[in-house]
């Protein structure tokens, strides 16, 4: 099965409309203040930090370490609900966000330069 929201229009809407509704959600949760893109490349930056520490901390510890797992999928989450969120408080639109970061992903790919 090929997918690729770029030229199927239902798949389109439907990614439009879940991020749609965790934008809502975070407006719910955050208002309607935006921050401006240095607060956000902080906060950004914060969750990286948050990341390391984990890799730091649990390096070598086994995979089904609960806790670890449960901080793991936390962090990630909130890198990807708080991304959108930014990107509405930076007034862009998600999906073209998406649109380049798929298509220069596909161009690395593409590259065979080692990552």
């Amino acid at each position: 099965m090929r997918v690729d929201m770029r030229d199927q229009e239902a798949i389109r809407d439907q990614v439009h409309a879940g991020l749609s509704a965790l934008r809502v959600q975070a407006r719910q949760i955050w208002g309607n203040d935006r921050l401006p893109l240095v607060e956000i490349v902080v906060r950004l930056m914060v969750g990286v930090g948050d990341l390391a520490r984990l890799d730091r901390d649990f390096t070598g510890a086994d995979e089904d370490m609960k806790p670890w797992k449960r901080l793991l999928k936390k962090e990630l989450g909130n890198i990807i609900f708080s991304t959108i969120r930014w990107i509405d408080d930076l007034g862009l639109d998600v999906l073209e966000c998406l649109d380049l970061a798929i298509e220069a992903q596909e161009k690395f790919a593409k590259s065979g330069r080692p990552r």
